[in-house]
């Protein structure tokens, strides 16, 4: 007596799908070869490799140079001190260039994965809207040779989900080991934060982020629009004191003002997240772009704490 599948018709075409674009991306395929591999027709082996690229499923990296931004990139690291450094092309004319930093982020966490074969690597990640889109366009993979640290909390002030924090989608998509920090971005009060820092487990958390030898993250600005407020990390006022501070930019939770010097605010004394000094003795990768970053991007800049940068075309243009 045969026994019936469990299988769901969904997961049968959803397996169906990733196996027709495989052949036709990865193997060079036509369409009508895939159909005839499958046992489909050409007509299913088209609406298949469509619902792959639909779903997510198909990500596309393209080697090669653009002359302008090898320019870009050559005199942004002159300028700033920048030893890592990746300009791209807009493809874009979003506020913010997502369809850009999205790939080129994603590729470079790809890199960062697929080269530490040799021995364990701890990560350090913030979180953000662009990193967001860096780690949905980073295949599926598994490694157990890297570790990923929350670098500051990311729940909202009513203790809601950051809907930007990459963490767990970073974990799901490469199955690394994630270490997160169940903390809101900011404590109410300072006394607040002494308490939940004491915390025996808070604690090794914030160990690890502080030793991690490289941290990645986006850079926030200090306006209404921006990731922090929107998400609700931190309310209106937050936003005057740090405008009327003289803050522009901000990296994992520290304000910065257009001369790179850090902007010290209330908020400064309730953020759960890793401090100045706790970023100076490791390498900082930033990625970010856009119209409305510029500023911020160039206040973090000039703060001497990047190493690395990865940015697009327009806004490098802007920088320089």
């Amino acid at each position: 007596m045969s026994q019936k599948s469990n299988t769901k018709p969904s997961e049968v075409e959803a397996s169906l799908s990733v196996r027709a674009a495989w052949l036709h991306y990865a193997g060079g395929w036509t369409q009508a070869e895939v159909a005839k591999k499958l046992g489909v027709s050409k007509l299913k082996a088209h609406r298949l490799i469509t619902k792959a690229n639909r779903d997510g499923m198909v990500k596309v990296y393209i080697d090669g140079d653009v002359a302008e931004c090898l320019q870009h990139e050559q005199r942004l690291s002159e300028r700033y001190g920048l030893e890592y450094c990746e300009v791209v092309p807009v493809l874009d004319d979003e506020a913010l260039p997502l369809k850009s930093l999205g790939p080129a982020g994603g590729q470079y966490l790809r890199r960062l994965i697929e080269s530490s074969t040799d021995n364990t690597m701890t990560v350090g990640l913030g979180h953000g809207r662009t990193m967001a889109a860096c780690v949905e366009n980073i295949p599926r993979m598994r490694t157990c040779d890297v570790q990923f640290v929350s670098l500051l909390g990311g729940f909202s002030r009513k203790f809601a989900a950051n809907p930007h924090d990459v963490i767990y989608r970073l974990a799901d998509r490469t199955g690394a080991h994630a270490f997160v920090l169940p903390v809101p971005f900011a404590a109410d009060t300072k006394e607040d934060k002494e308490v939940l820092m004491g915390q025996s487990g808070l604690q090794e958390v914030f160990s690890m982020a502080r030793n991690t030898p490289l941290k990645i993250a986006g850079i926030g600005s200090a306006q209404l629009s921006s990731s922090l407020y929107q998400t609700d990390l931190i309310d209106e006022s937050d936003v005057a004191a740090i405008t009327a501070a003289g803050g522009v930019g901000e990296l994992v939770g520290n304000f910065f003002a257009t001369d790179g010097s850090f902007v010290s605010t209330q908020l400064s004394q309730r953020t759960m997240g890793l401090s100045v000094d706790d970023l100076k003795d490791s390498q900082v990768v930033a990625i970010a772009g856009g119209d409305s970053k510029t500023a911020a991007i160039k206040a973090v800049l000039n703060s001497g704490l990047l190493n690395g940068l990865i940015t697009d075309e327009m806004t490098a243009s802007k920088l320089i």
